[in-house]
């Protein structure tokens, strides 16, 4: 085998293949996939450095809606800049251990997401639920102890991906269909067993993603029975106006989420493995340029704070041209 290490049989290195069967129109399907990229890198840093300069913003629900932005760009981060160099340059070759720490990444990012969007949910179930304890409920120690939490879970029941991906014999070759180091798509690859694999990444799944959609679930039924008993009309709108970017961004995020996951696992013969890798490829980066436009449209503070730079800076230069 190529690249292989015959007494371990662990390959020094995988190829990336990008999405089989689609090798010829790789140019065009990268343009969109870098769009998005630069979209998401503008939006998402330009969310947290408003959200970090702007004290109007300096709120529970903003400083989650900036973990959720750095989130974003870290996770797109990870895995589109080695796909445009598989597309662009043909350069599929990635090391074992880098494959490994890629796939670590990437898992890892999307449970923080999903527990980022969880703790969202909290805070609008406290902002309209108990709205005159808001500040002191979500105080900035409880917002960092949650983001760290979030963190710490994540980190944890990811690491044993890699473990259990390194263990596993590479005999059958080392090319991976796929754009990105993906862990059932690097297990599959293996001579060796991985229905372990199969199992905990699964198990992982419910425990990150099965557990924070229980947890948003609750969440909102509370919200709504709070909502509806609102006797005023435009109180129950607003209330409800608050909660429609964050279930805009719940959408974004789980839908392509639960269809990667599911078709990995049961509907592999039934759909082709090129849409398969290209809905993989867009779960990943949806939420991270969708995101930022959602906020932004939805949310008034975020407007005004935009508007509000935006004269700033533009009177900063006005009073430089006067003095020069």
């Amino acid at each position: 085998m190529s690249g292989a290490n015959s007494s371990s049989l662990t390959p020094a290195f995988f190829i990336l293949n990008g999405v089989p069967g689609l090798e010829a129109a790789h140019i065009w399907i990268s343009l969109p996939f870098c769009l998005m990229y630069i979209i998401a890198i503008l939006g998402n840093c330009g969310l947290i450095y408003l959200i970090g300069h702007e004290e109007a913003l300096h709120r529970a629900m903003y400083y989650f809606l900036a973990l959720l932005s750095f989130t974003d760009v870290t996770l797109c981060t990870t895995t589109v800049p080695n796909m445009l160099c598989i597309f662009w340059f043909s350069l599929k070759q990635i090391d074992f251990n880098a494959c490994l720490a890629q796939m670590f990444f990437v898992h890892m990012l999307t449970g923080m997401e999903s527990g980022v969007l969880m703790l969202m949910a909290l805070d609008r179930y406290v902002a309209i639920c108990y709205p005159l304890r808001y500040a002191s409920i979500l105080t900035n120690p409880v917002i960092a102890k949650a983001g760290l939490a979030t963190f710490v879970r994540s980190v944890a029941l990811i690491i044993p991906f890699t473990f259990l991906t390194k263990r596993l014999p590479y005999c059958r070759g080392n090319l991976i269909p796929h754009t990105y180091c993906d862990h059932m798509s690097v297990a599959k690859v293996s001579c060796g067993s991985v229905k372990v694999n199969a199992v905990y990444g699964l198990l992982a799944a419910l425990l990150i993603g099965g557990f924070d959609m229980l947890c948003i679930s609750v969440s909102y039924t509370m919200i709504l029975r709070a909502v509806v008993s609102l006797s005023s009309v435009d109180a129950r709108q607003k209330a409800f106006g608050t909660c429609t970017s964050h279930l805009c961004a719940i959408i974004i995020t789980y839908v392509p989420a639960l269809f990667t996951i599911f078709t990995h696992r049961f509907g592999e013969q039934s759909i082709p493995h090129h849409v398969h890798i290209i809905i993989a490829n867009l779960y990943l980066m949806c939420p991270p340029t969708l995101n930022p436009i959602v906020y932004g449209v939805k949310t008034k503070k975020i407007q005004e704070g935009v508007i509000k730079l935006f004269y700033m800076e533009k009177n900063s230069k006005i009073r430089n041209s006067f003095v020069n």
